[in-house]
């Protein structure tokens, strides 16, 4: 019995127990080592497609598998003995995932039939697929020396080890912080539900009672951002900034050193593999094609909004200064947040929290659920749930879905003309001590034609309070609509092959499908069937509305900018990292964004250290964070075919289906975008939206 490994398309979480980590990991190590045998042991003569190429596709099923739901439990559910199991096999695992392209006999007889005649005689998708594979071997070093590609395996395993360590690093100096007040005077400013939050958690944790209250915070984002935005208290917000700034970056935490490692073994792996540095190996099959081409990208939009960005923090001087009667200064890093804050609420009359009780959460689903089902011709219902103790004899009923926690709801979607079952998926939206932050979407199996594919969407919004309704942010809102958009790109997706399916296409275009989603969240139509009050169900009154379009672009030139710079440190690290390897890293951080950076009065020390996007995977985002804007200027343009023709009209979303969110890699994704649009992207859509044109 091997639970990790079982076939159930519905996953028995309970039974995935620590103890059968490492036995289920290696069995399906021996299956997949066993597998990949049989196509290099094959007579050369009578190589197929079958035996080949489709064999390697199912070789590593079962590991896939097995070592994705384990891998989705350390990033929901992380407990010791799981960490520790997990940290056994790693080694293993990455060895084995290096050693496949490494393999001469296996390359062999890849090479030998993908270069053939027969191939010529396939349909696009199975050529693109022998195309795709070639490809990958090449650039994970089929065609090294024996000495070179030993090192390059080498370099892998390393990489997966500190990059593993970094994300352990973040996640745990984010836990060990708390900040607990019992003197609610010093809690002004804070709205309701975030005081509310707070003195819920401090009651979980055992540190207030009805009779003795106090409030609890931490650094994961729905505690700490209404903090930094709202309360009037300079010194805890200046406490609560310096804590985050730590994260990742002290004691036994410390990232410094594995940062410096981390940049210096991908460089090293992809000078090994004939690259000047680790961004032209990364991009070589995205569409930038090379580093420079990803950083020339961003330094022309620098150059567009950078007039814009200063005059937003002059602005924001010149309003402290008018407010508070002190001479124009430069602002500190723990004010920006609570000083634009207030300025925008003064500016647009518009606070996040009159807001708030338009978006349940349970309404922003299905309201969403509502938009996709009309533009995409599909309809999605939730079915019940139970969350099961691990370890415990408790037996799912039948006709209900276990889950890893109680908040976790789960869906199906189907094909509102056909029936057919296209997908299911698991949402987990609120935060845990034992969940890493941020937001995600992932696969957890992908469906032949035909088969349904099964998914989940993360997130770390504002949680339940004393079993009230959730209610969110508008940011929040478009963090739901961006991952729901990546999980349609998976669970619509019609393409014969695996490896093509979904959102396993170039990184600069993944993002496509989950940005377009984002412009629903503002638009009048789209936002009446998903924003209604949870008491009364009232849509948004016309004149919060209005203040909410008119504040849209509000310092928008900043958070524009907050995303370059990412993407600038991102790219100029991994581009010329021997002008600032080993150096320090606050001092580097400094040096490479001096014209990015706000002139703030202190000094903020740098991200890199707790950059999970960069540092958490052997390759992830790191010379790819300018995915994000790229992928920008691809949504802000293909939304003009919706704004033309109709925001929610069908023949549009059923294009956009067709041409994007069915297709997955199957084709080049330029060739997809124009399929879609009829032409190449243009920059000036995002100027536009932006206000920055």
């Amino acid at each position: 019995m091997h639970p990790f490994l079982s076939p159930d398309f519905h996953v028995r979480w309970s039974t995935l127990s620590a103890e059968s980590i490492e036995p289920d990991i290696r069995h399906a190590l021996d299956i997949a080592k066993a597998a990949i045998e049989v196509i290099c042991a094959q007579d050369p003569s009578a190589v197929t497609y079958e035996s080949s190429f489709l064999a390697l596709e199912n070789a590593t099923v079962a590991l896939n598998d097995g070592w994705g739901r384990l891998n989705h439990l350390d990033s929901v559910s992380d407990r010791p003995a799981q960490r520790e199991a997990l940290n056994k096999v790693l080694p293993d695992v990455t060895d084995f995932f290096a050693s496949i392209p490494l393999n001469d006999r296996l390359w062999d007889v890849l090479k030998t039939f993908g270069e053939g005649p027969e191939v010529g005689k396939f349909d696009p998708v199975k050529k693109r697929f022998i195309e795709e594979t070639l490809a990958d071997f090449r650039q994970s070093g089929a065609d090294l020396d024996p000495e070179a590609k030993q090192r390059v395996a080498a370099i892998e395993a390393e990489l997966s080890k500190l990059t593993k360590q970094y994300a352990e690093h973040v996640l745990d100096s984010t836990n060990a912080w708390e900040m607990v007040i019992t003197d609610e005077s010093k809690l002004a400013g804070l709205p309701e539900s975030a005081l509310a939050g707070a003195a819920a958690n401090a009651r979980a944790k055992g540190l207030a009672t009805d009779e003795t209250p106090a409030w609890r915070f931490t650094l994961q984002f729905p505690s700490m951002f209404p903090l930094m935005q709202h309360l009037h208290d300079d010194g805890i917000r200046r406490h609560v900034w310096e804590a985050s700034c730590r994260v990742g970056g002290y004691d036994k935490y410390d990232n410094t050193p594995l940062v410096w490692s981390i940049l210096d073994l991908r460089h090293e792996k992809a000078v090994l593999l004939g690259h000047e540095h680790f961004a032209d190996l990364t991009l070589l099959r995205r569409m930038a094609k090379s580093g420079e081409g990803a950083l020339s990208f961003i330094e022309n939009l620098h150059s567009r909004i950078v007039p814009a960005y200063h005059a937003d923090f002059r602005q924001l001087a010149q309003y402290k200064s008018a407010k508070t009667g002190q001479p124009i200064d430069a602002l500190q890093p723990w004010e920006v947040a609570y000083w634009s804050e207030l300025q925008r609420k003064e500016n647009y009359d518009l606070d996040d929290e009159v807001l708030r009780p338009y978006f349940p959460v349970d309404g922003v689903m299905s309201g969403m659920f509502e938009i996709a089902s009309r533009l995409f011709g599909i309809s999605i219902k939730q079915l019940d749930t139970l969350y099961i103790e691990p370890g415990s004899a408790v037996e799912c009923p039948q006709d209900v879905i276990e889950t890893w926690h109680p908040e976790v709801s789960f869906y199906e979607i189907h094909d509102s003309k056909t029936g057919d079952h296209l997908g299911s998926f698991y949402a987990d939206w609120h935060p845990r001590e034992s969940k890493r932050g941020g937001a995600w979407m992932n696969s957890l199996h992908t469906g032949n034609p035909g088969e349904p594919h099964l998914g989940l969407i993360i997130g770390n919004m504002s949680p339940p309070v004393d079993g009230k309704t959730a209610l969110l942010t508008h940011d929040e809102v478009e963090t739901i609509f961006h991952e729901f958009g990546h999980l349609l790109h998976g669970m619509l997706s019609q393409v014969a092959v695996k490896s093509l399916s979904g959102t396993n296409v170039p990184w600069d275009f993944v993002e496509l499908p989950s940005q377009i989603m984002e412009n629903f969240c503002w638009d009048r139509q789209s936002l009446d069937l998903f924003a209604r009050h949870h008491e009364t169900g009232d849509v948004i009154p016309e004149e919060i509305f209005s203040r909410m379009i008119s504040a849209r672009n509000y310092m928008s030139a900043t958070a524009f900018m907050r995303q370059l710079s990412f993407a600038k440190i991102d790219l100029e690290l991994h581009i010329h990292l021997d002008k600032w390897s080993g150096g320090d890293l606050d001092a580097t951080d400094r040096a490479i964004l001096a014209d990015y950076r706000a002139p703030l009065k202190t000094e903020t020390p740098s991200m890199l250290r707790r950059f999970n996007h960069l540092f958490s995977s052997p390759t992830g985002y790191a010379a790819g964070y300018y995915s994000y804007k790229w992928s920008e200027v691809l949504d802000a343009d293909a939304f003009t075919r919706f704004q033309n023709e109709g925001i929610l009209n069908p023949e549009t979303g059923r294009s956009f289906r067709e041409h994007i969110l069915s297709k997955g890699n199957s084709a080049p994704a330029d060739e997809l975008y124009r399929r879609f649009m009829g032409r190449d992207p243009e920059l000036e859509p995002l100027l536009i939206r932006g206000g920055l044109a």
